[in-house]
Order: structure tokens, then C-alpha cells, then sequence
């Protein structure tokens, strides 16, 4: 009777113990999954705000160059 309770006892945490490694390798999958989406928006935000800068620096570069022109032409409105 004890090897039988033994037995019952040693099935009963070897399926504890698996079930909880499968639900645990879940979300660790699912955790990665959600980082590397992270990780994927972060480089969205990053290359949106580089782009944005190019362009600001552009046209800052385009407005001073014009002030630039104005002011050799004698057109400069800031005197």
C-alpha cells in the first residue's frame, strides 16, 4: 500500500512540475514576444524623431541661407 501511495505521490509531482515548466516556458516566450515589440517601437519612435530632426535642421539651413542672400541683396527685413 505505501508503494502504492509512493507511486501516486511521484506522478502527481512529476505532472505538477511539468505543467508549471510548460506554463513557464510560455511566458517566457510571451515576455520576449512583448520586448521584442518593444524593442521594434522604440526603433520606429527613434528613426521618426531622427527624420524629424533632418528635416528641422533642413529647413533651418534653408531659412538662413535665405537670410543670408537677403542680407547681400540688401532685402533683409531685419535692420
Amino acid at each position: 500500500m505505501k508503494k502504492l501511495m509512493y507511486s501516486a505521490f511521484a506522478l502527481m509531482l512529476v505532472v505538477s512540475v511539468s505543467a508549471c515548466r510548460e506554463t513557464q516556458a510560455d511566458k517566457t516566450e510571451d515576455a520576449m514576444e512583448d520586448m521584442g515589440d518593444d524593442i521594434q517601437d522604440a526603433a520606429d519612435d527613434t528613426g521618426d524623431a531622427i527624420e524629424d530632426a533632418a528635416e528641422d535642421t533642413g529647413d533651418a539651413m534653408e531659412d538662413g541661407a535665405q537670410e543670408v542672400e537677403d542680407e547681400v541683396e540688401g532685402n533683409d527685413d531685419n535692420m
